[in-house]
């Protein structure tokens, strides 16, 4: 069987589970590369994926002899079929945070399970952890990302809108080779950028605009995450010292970002330096990137995930390890004047942080033919 579902079938052991039930498509996704409507069941005897007539064929050209997953049509599986999977079992895992209260219930009616056991979001953490093959396709999709930027530096005209701006992003992603957007894209202009994710408006790039770009894409089912914070015309007095206090945090972290070091302890520095001159980090300083673009671990000293998967007010104590992947992402935001944010999204190789996503850094002009002749 393959490598995540032989880790799992370990990982329950020393749980005492004797099998488990996976609800969450993307940890579905993760163990077995299936992405359709369905349940993946580790039961003491087979690796099952249950799913209806319409995804058989899709699901089949997917999975592998070697991953040793048994499919089945839902309408074909009885009663006895479904309390037979897990048969002797004392303890079956299952995805609290992911499962109602109604749907435990109906966990609990058809497999005739003993006892449910709270799992604490036990893929989720082992996902942070990127193999070579996940790593090397993130890269894709932010070399993807990178490439857009490029082409947005001459394309980019004062009087586009930013709705015209977000479009031109996603056909180029969808043009060069990406499956889809990784999120909403943000494009936020002049007074719109102290948002830090702003909807894209028909506000047209007037002069002097700060542009907040926020981006990414999905490659083989795996996303980046960029932003650049740039400038029609010219850049604006007032803004270059924010601008070169985030660039300055954001340069210093990714030296700082190496195996062992605790995410808390970056954030808290990021926060200090920004408070000594009297602005705020009202976000955290970033996050996991891999199949969905935010997932642990979490840079913040106000947020941690509990041992339930589930999001709570309290100080993150994740250490950086080998192969995580993850943002860097300093804003600065003053309301209803503007916002400046940097974002890369870096992996940890060992006692280094190598970013994935390698745009211009330092002030980015376009349309810089107004520069001299505006008046």
């Amino acid at each position: 069987m393959n490598n995540n579902i032989r880790w799992l079938r370990d990982r329950i052991k020393m749980l005492n589970l004797q099998g488990i039930i996976i609800s969450n498509p993307i940890n579905v996704k993760y163990l077995t590369g299936i992405d359709a409507e369905g349940t993946f069941l580790i039961t003491p005897k087979e690796n099952i994926y249950i799913t209806d007539g319409r995804y058989i064929e899709e699901v089949n050209n997917v999975i592998t002899l070697n991953d040793e997953i048994v499919v089945y049509d839902a309408k074909d599986l009885s009663k006895d079929d479904y309390e037979n999977f897990f048969l002797f079992c004392e303890n079956v895992g299952f995805e609290e945070e992911y499962v109602t209260y109604a749907i435990y219930k109906k966990i609990m009616h058809r497999y005739k399970i003993n006892n449910l056991e709270e799992t604490e979001g036990i893929i989720e953490k082992q996902r942070m952890i990127k193999d070579q093959e996940e790593i090397d396709i993130i890269q894709q999709a932010c070399k993807i990302t990178d490439d857009c930027f490029t082409h947005l530096k001459s394309y980019i005209k004062i009087g586009l809108t930013e709705k015209q701006i977000a479009k031109e992003i996603s056909d180029f992603f969808m043009k060069n080779g990406a499956d889809d957007l990784a999120f909403e894209t943000v494009v936020a202009s002049g007074k719109n950028s102290s948002k830090p994710h702003a909807v894209p408006t028909d506000k047209a790039i007037e002069f002097g605009d700060p542009i907040t770009i926020d981006m990414g894409c999905k490659y083989k089912g795996y996303c980046s995450d960029m932003t650049r914070t740039i400038f029609a015309g010219e850049v604006p007095e007032e803004i270059k010292p924010v601008y070169e206090l985030v660039l300055k945090n954001q340069k210093q972290i990714t030296n700082e970002m190496k195996e062992g070091v605790n995410l808390k302890l970056l954030s808290r520095m990021v926060e200090s330096d920004f408070k000594l001159r009297g602005y705020d980090l009202i976000h955290a300083l970033g996050h996991g990137v891999g199949l969905e673009v935010h997932e642990l671990p979490y840079a913040s000293t106000r947020i941690d995930f509990n041992f339930n998967g589930e999001l709570e007010l309290q100080n993150s104590n994740f250490n950086l390890k080998n192969n995580m992947v993850l943002t860097n992402e300093p804003g600065i935001y003053i309301p209803n004047k503007f916002g400046v944010r940097i974002e890369d999204t870096i992996v940890i190789d060992r006692a280094v942080a190598i970013s994935l996503t390698k745009s211009d850094r330092d002030y980015v002009i376009v349309d810089k033919k107004w520069t001299n002749t505006w008046f």
